[in-house]
C-alpha cells in the first residue's frame, strides 16, 4: 500500500509540474503570436513623427536633442541609458532625457508634462518617442555606463532601493524579483539581481500591457511597482526610479534588448 501511495503522489506531482510547464509554454507562445501585430508598432511611428515635427512655443523638432551619443544620434542610445549628463549635472533615464530636450529646444515646461498624469497630452508623446527610440536599438545588448562617480552612485542608490522593505505589505523590489524560478500567478517574476533576468527585465520596457491596452514605458512600470508595495507614487523621472533603472540596466550588462516588448 505505501508503494502505491508513493506512486500515485509521483504521479500527481508530476501532473503538477507538466501543468505549470505548459502554462508558461502557453504564455510564451500567446506572446510570440501576439508580437507579429504588436501594438507598440503604432506608438512607435507615432514617435517616429514627434522627433521631426516642430512642435512647442519654440516651433522646433527634437532633431538636436543630444541622448548620450550626440546631437540627433537616436541608434545605440538606449542600451547606454540611464547615463550622466554634464548639461544637467544629473542621472537620466531615457524619459527624463526627452523631458530635457523638449524644454531646451522645443520651449515646454518640463515640469508641468512631469506632473500630467500617464497617458495624457504630453505623457503619451513621451511614451510614444521612448517608444520609438526604445526600438532604434531592438537586439543591441544593455551596456549602461559606470565611468562617472554619479553614475556608480545611482547604481547603490539603487541596489539599496530595491532591497529597502516598506509600505502596509512590507514589500520590498527583492521581495518578488532577486530569487530565481519565481512566479505570481502564471507571471514569470525575473531574477534582477543577475543575468538573465535582469536583461530580460529591464531589455522589455516601453511594452504593450494586453491587459489594459496601454503602453507602458519604463517610467510607469516602477511607479506600478511602487503602488504594489503600497507606496506613494514617485514623481515622473525622479531620482528614486532613475536610480532603479542604473540598477537593473547595469545587472542586465549583455542582455539583448526586446523593446518594444508585449506583456500580458
Amino acid at each position: 500500500m505505501k508503494k502505491i501511495a508513493l506512486a500515485v503522489g509521483l504521479v500527481g506531482l508530476s501532473a503538477i509540474a507538466f501543468a505549470q510547464k505548459s502554462s508558461t509554454d502557453s504564455i510564451a507562445e500567446y506572446r510570440q503570436m501576439l508580437q507579429d501585430g504588436n501594438p507598440a508598432d503604432l506608438f512607435e511611428a507615432k514617435g517616429e513623427g514627434l522627433w521631426t515635427q516642430k512642435r512647442g512655443p519654440k516651433n522646433a523638432s527634437l532633431e538636436k536633442c543630444d541622448l548620450g551619443k550626440g546631437p540627433g544620434v537616436f541608434k545605440g542610445v538606449w542600451v547606454e541609458l540611464p547615463r550622466y549628463f554634464a548639461d544637467t549635472g544629473r542621472v537620466q533615464d531615457l524619459e527624463s532625457r526627452l523631458l530635457t530636450c523638449m524644454q531646451e529646444l522645443q520651449g515646454f515646461d518640463a515640469q508641468e508634462i512631469a506632473k500630467t498624469p500617464f497617458g495624457r497630452g504630453e505623457q503619451s508623446n513621451v511614451t510614444a518617442l521612448a517608444t520609438w527610440i526604445a526600438a532604434e536599438s531592438k537586439g543591441m545588448k544593455l551596456n549602461l555606463p559606470q565611468d562617472h562617480m554619479e553614475e556608480r552612485k545611482m547604481y547603490e542608490v539603487g541596489k539599496r532601493l530595491f532591497f529597502m522593505r516598506g509600505g502596509s505589505h512590507d514589500f520590498a523590489c527583492a521581495t518578488c524579483h532577486s530569487q530565481d524560478d519565481k512566479r505570481i500567478r502564471l507571471q514569470d517574476l525575473p531574477n534582477i539581481t543577475k543575468n538573465p533576468g535582469a536583461g530580460n527585465g529591464f531589455g522589455a520596457w516601453p511594452a504593450y500591457r494586453v491587459s489594459n491596452g496601454q503602453m507602458w514605458g519604463a517610467q510607469l512600470r516602477l511607479n506600478d511597482c511602487y503602488r504594489q508595495q503600497r507606496f506613494p507614487y514617485p514623481i515622473f523621472g525622479s531620482d528614486a526610479t532613475i536610480a532603479l533603472g542604473v540598477y537593473m540596466g547595469v545587472n542586465g550588462k549583455g542582455g539583448a534588448t526586446v523593446a518594444p516588448a508585449i506583456k500580458r
